[in-house]
């Protein structure tokens, strides 16, 4: 009996720690892979010791919960992009009112639609392109795609965005030390808005 109560205190310990290890986050998945029942982690929120963030993405109490991460954690293919990557990289100070995130292009997207996010697919040649870890707001490794290719998505999305937005981007990418201008010329050049970012850059540079 005393064998079995520790166990469990033991795996109760295990997931708390992955959590501290993890910036106070957990998830439903990190713990399947680490051959724990689930069902410890419905115990460990009835204690007290954890909180239900969103569908299978848990915090400890401590912890301000990080929208950021918990969609990354629910849609693990899924990349920021365009105006949340803006804001990701502070070439925007508008905050997104909805998120952006790009998928591969066989991704079935119900559910994130049903999130309220608004998302897209991707060529699969295109997906990785750009692809980076960088912390969030709340200091969680999440993934977005680089400023270059962002800006290239901006001009490129159906519709397009207010030119103040795309000009106002440009502006704070091109004074910023870790800038790269050769990368965004060779995304321009793959993603056919060569002409588009040569305009911004002539104004700028």
């Amino acid at each position: 009996m005393n064998k079995i109560g520790g166990d469990r205190m033991n795996i109760s310990d295990t997931i708390i720690q992955l959590a501290k290890d993890n910036n106070g986050f957990i998830t439903s998945a990190a713990i399947t892979e680490k051959g724990i029942s689930r069902g410890n982690l419905k115990k460990l929120v009835d204690e007290g010791k954890l909180e239900r963030s969103v569908r299978g993405v848990y915090i400890l109490p401590e912890v301000w919960g990080d929208e950021f991460v918990d969609l990354q954690a629910r849609f693990k293919k899924g990349i920021f992009s365009n105006e949340t990557a803006l804001f990701l990289w502070d070439l925007t100070d508008r905050t997104p009112n909805r998120y952006d995130m790009c998928f591969p292009n066989n991704y079935n997207l119900t559910n994130v639609r049903n999130e309220g996010v608004n998302c897209a697919r991707v060529k699969q040649e295109w997906y990785d392109e750009g692809k980076t870890q960088i912390q969030s707001p709340g200091g969680n490794k999440i993934m977005v795609y680089s400023m270059e290719r962002t800006l290239c998505d901006i001009l490129r999305k159906r519709g397009g965005l207010e030119k103040g937005i795309v000009a106002e981007a440009f502006k704070r990418y091109v004074i910023r030390n870790d800038k790269n201008i050769p990368l965004l010329s060779e995304y321009a050049k793959k993603f056919h808005v060569e002409d588009k970012v040569r305009t911004y850059l002539e104004v700028l540079i």
